[in-house]
């Protein structure tokens, strides 16, 4: 089976871990397994978003925060440099922040998103709340 993801199976995984993607992020995009952390279930996200797999970002957002669509495909292409993720601080039992750095261009230009990310844990399962965006 030719799978969108089928390329990446022995590359290194795009949330920068030191994986490949089959034994990384495919654990949950492809696989359903569960995030075990808000970190692990960030980095599968920022994966997802350099996929396109917008039906993964949308079941792992929180249902009172989450969009309708989010129209990756009617974007501007956007070709996805890195991600740095700078902590993970699990706040509560059921609470976590992870602060990150997600480097990308469009049409050539540079861009980055520095970010600190609210997700909770319901019914064993970590979603995305919402994240503030800092600016320089």
């Amino acid at each position: 089976m030719n799978t969108p993801t089928a390329h990446l199976k022995t590359s290194p995984c795009p949330c920068g871990s030191t994986k490949h993607y089959e034994n990384c992020c495919s654990r949950y995009l492809d696989q359903n397994e569960t995030a075990s952390t808000a970190e692990n279930l960030m980095r599968s996200r920022y994966t997802a978003y350099t996929l396109k797999r917008e039906d993964y970002l949308l079941a792992t957002w929180h249902p009172e925060s989450r969009p309708a669509s989010l129209e990756l495909t009617g974007q501007p292409a956007q070709q996805w440099l890195g991600l740095t993720v700078k902590r993970h601080e699990q706040t509560a039992a059921d609470q976590a922040i992870v602060e990150f750095i997600a480097r990308y261009k469009i049409n050539g230009r540079a861009h980055r998103l520095h970010e600190i990310s609210r997700f909770v844990r319901e019914y064993e399962l970590w979603l995305y709340v919402d994240g503030e965006i800092l600016h320089k």
